[in-house]
């Protein structure tokens, strides 16, 4: 089955063209500034489809209808003088898939279904689910649960059903891996008739990355998903810590809202909650100021005065910056925390896993995390972990706990769940 994967922000949108089962990625890229000056398109192509000498017009079984070529391109940048809204992005992607040149499709039709990520399902979707009018009016619910990222994913959800009307469409929302976590974990310290009237409880999100991270821990360790314990960490300009019980979410850092949590590029994590109110009071924010504010101008570049990057935070530290090594010195604290409390909660740890563009990217931060963790059975190895910037294990062998880094694939398990939800739905059609 040949599928679209669509991850929707407010002014960019994440793509990836895949062909399930076996797993091939066959394109891939990213719109950026969709509404906004200078926008343009990063483009991949990787395998090219074409029809088989036999079946030119896509007639037989989808096996026999399609073949396919390794380009391995390099990545090409394409600009326009404007795009609109995601509906023009979407028609950009799917001219450049279809090009003659770049493209590695040879017709729209190929495109048999469409995932896309949804951030918040609610309580309403514990696993992926086709679209329905039904469920668009649910996630339109939703939207005031998730404001800064529900309404972009219905932009990408409404823009594929106007180009591809006769295409099927699964939401894969990120809270649904955590719809594990039990009452006492989830609930927060305020009447219960909020919970039960208004659904205010955690919902915690990542789950995409989370569920991707605990099964590659099982395949790279050998211990069996319904037999792991782990601490999974998704540290990017977003950032959540998951305990993971026996392979099933029991807690995570966000929360009702993605604000929750450590300390992040751009979000201020756990607060005081009197906090809001005071700069609402003192600094005559309005509740949207103070909503933005929080969001979108503390943690790291909050903190640092730099900018949310921690690339950039890290090379201003090694040149003497003061505050740039505070900054780091407190988001690493802030996930360490979690990660004893999560060691509490689990009662005991056999992996620890790192991903996101921090998690993967970044030694100092892994190494800062970890430090002085040797009681609970953590051994680095500094020499892997210094050299580790995509996959592999860092811990040394005596180690108790494993510490792994793990590259996350969010697309594969659209991907994934696209092509089980329209299997159990229907029996898809060969190739028009």
């Amino acid at each position: 089955m040949v599928i679209l994967v669509i991850n929707s922000g407010s002014s960019s949108l994440k793509f990836q063209l895949v062909d399930i089962p076996p797993y091939r990625v066959l394109s891939k890229g990213k719109v950026e500034r969709i509404g906004l000056p200078d926008p343009f398109m990063t483009y991949f192509a990787i395998y090219k489809a074409e029809p088989s000498p036999d079946n030119s017009r896509f007639g037989g079984s989808r096996d026999s209808a399609l073949q396919y070529y390794s380009v391995h391109s390099d990545s090409k940048t394409l600009e326009r003088e404007e795009i609109r809204n995601h509906r023009v992005a979407l028609e950009m992607v799917f001219e450049t898939l279809t090009d003659p040149d770049l493209g590695v499709i040879p017709d729209e039709r190929v495109i048999q279904a469409v995932g896309h990520r949804v951030v918040h399902g609610g309580e309403k979707f514990s696993e992926s689910v086709l679209i329905n009018d039904e469920v668009l009016q649910v996630l339109e619910e939703n939207s005031i649960l998730a404001p800064l990222h529900n309404p972009p994913n219905l932009m990408g959800i409404y823009a594929c059903m106007k180009l591809l009307p006769n295409v099927l469409q699964v939401a894969v929302f990120d809270t649904a891996f955590h719809h594990s976590i039990p009452a006492e974990a989830f609930l927060y310290g305020l009447p219960y008739e909020f919970y039960e009237r208004e659904g205010v409880r955690k919902y915690g999100f990542h789950g995409t990355s989370h569920r991707y991270i605990t099964r590659k821990a099982s395949e790279m360790t050998g211990i069996p998903l319904d037999r792991l314990n782990m601490i999974s960490c998704h540290l990017g300009g977003g950032a959540s810590v998951a305990a993971i019980k026996k392979g099933r979410s029991v807690d995570t850092s966000m929360g009702y809202t993605p604000l929750e949590g450590i300390m992040m590029a751009t979000r201020c994590g756990d607060i005081d909650p009197y906090l809001p109110l005071y700069l609402m009071r003192r600094h005559n924010m309005s509740l949207d100021e103070a909503n933005d504010f929080l969001n979108k101008h503390c943690g790291v570049i909050g903190l640092s005065g730099i900018n949310g990057d921690m690339r950039d935070v890290e090379l201003a530290a090694a040149n003497g910056d003061s505050l740039a090594y505070l900054s780091m010195k407190v988001y690493a604290y802030r996930i360490k925390k979690y990660i004893g409390a999560y060691s509490a909660i689990l009662g005991g740890v056999d992996v620890i896993a790192f991903t996101g563009g921090v998690g993967q990217n970044s030694p100092v931060i892994r190494e800062m995390i970890l430090e002085d963790l040797d009681h609970m059975g953590i051994n680095l190895d500094r020499e892997k972990n210094n050299q580790c910037r995509s996959e592999g294990r860092i811990s040394a062998p005596s180690s108790k706990i494993k510490v792994l880094v793990i590259s996350t694939d969010e697309e594969y398990i659209i991907a994934e769940d696209t092509y089980s939800v329209i299997s159990k739905s229907i029996k898809m059609p060969t190739l028009l």
